[in-house]
């Protein structure tokens, strides 16, 4: 074990990875030359040559189209977009060729090694185009997964389990925690399930769902929820798509009443669709009604930032109308 920072545990999981299967290749903007703008990929070029770690040209439809083609031959590319806020455009060639690439063919060929890294989210005073958090998007379109980790140890798990996996995935590294989370991280080679959520913590009043970044603020809330004798039970879906119905529903069923927090602007968030499959599941074990706590219908803001986010503040309110309702 060693005691590891968000940033530090990629890096460590990316260099696993080349190290066990020589068809794993990195690149993307800077990535070879100096490890990138957040230097997630550090050394890895010194280690395995400019034939496996390299930069590109600035532009996001060739990266995700030239990783198409080299996981079309083979290769398990993984593709590094610099901010989640670039991705869009390399949006046709993720939901029109990447996920679609296999049904397309009958099965006789895919992209299915493909891993796209992207960090996402707010907290570091990035203003508009470095603090958006897309992932609803992407979980809109079939044959993509969609993950999201929410600590260093999460982080490692969950990519070398998206490097491996046989469909291609978004992986969304929540940026503000990148140097702020901090844990013990097995050197070792391990992963953790996609597609399952992590219970954090049980609680028989009140369910709270989250993911990435936002987890720290639902812990944060939950600490003044428990002060007041509110019992918080605290989940991570850690992916998005395919998200784990059953443990929300196993949970909602016991407290009766669910928050679902994320950064990304209330209308067509994720958390519409949680709120949305929850109700239809367990409508007749609910005690008030499903509340989101999510970033505002309004570009990101530079100066108001701290307004903008759904904080551990606005969390705690929803908890409380939620048990008062």
């Amino acid at each position: 074990m060693a005691t590891m920072n968000m940033l530090q545990a990629i890096n460590n999981a990316l260099d696993t990875a080349m190290a066990t299967d020589d068809r794993v290749v990195c690149f993307g903007e800077d990535v070879g030359s100096f490890g990138g703008v957040f230097r997630a990929t550090s050394h890895l070029q010194e280690r395995y040559g400019k034939a496996r770690c390299f930069n590109t040209p600035l532009v996001e439809q060739g990266i995700v189209g030239f990783a198409n083609g080299l996981a079309a031959q083979g290769a398990i590319p993984v593709a590094e977009i610099q901010f989640a806020d670039y991705i869009f455009p390399a949006f046709d060639q993720i939901v029109s060729e990447t996920a679609k690439f296999r049904y397309r063919s009958g099965n006789l060929f895919n992209v299915g090694g493909l891993t796209i890294r992207a960090p996402y989210g707010g907290g570091i005073s990035g203003g508009l185009y470095h603090s958006q958090s897309p992932e609803a998007y992407f979980t809109h379109t079939p044959g993509l997964k969609v993950v999201v980790p929410r600590d260093p140890h999460q982080a490692k798990g969950l990519l070398l389990a998206a490097i491996r996996d046989a469909n291609p995935v978004l992986f969304f590294e929540p940026k503000r925690l990148y140097r702020a989370s901090t844990g013990e991280v097995s050197e070792a080679d391990y992963q953790l399930p996609l597609g399952s959520a992590d219970v954090l913590k049980t609680g028989d009043d009140i369910t709270l769902v989250g993911w990435g970044a936002q987890m720290t603020m639902i812990e944060a809330a939950v600490e003044f929820a428990e002060e007041q004798g509110i019992s918080c039970e605290i989940i991570d879906l850690r992916t998005l798509m395919p998200w784990d119905v059953a443990t929300v529903v196993e949970s909602v069923v016991k407290t009766g009443r669910l928050v679902v927090t994320h950064e990304a602007p209330l209308t067509g968030g994720f958390a519409g669709e949680i709120a949305a499959t929850i109700q239809e599941r367990c409508f007749l074990y609910l005690e008030s009604p499903i509340a989101r706590v999510t970033g505002l219908d309004t570009p990101f803001p530079l100066t108001l930032e701290k307004e903008y986010m759904p904080d551990q503040w606005k969390l705690f309110e929803a908890i409380k109308a939620s048990i008062e309702f």
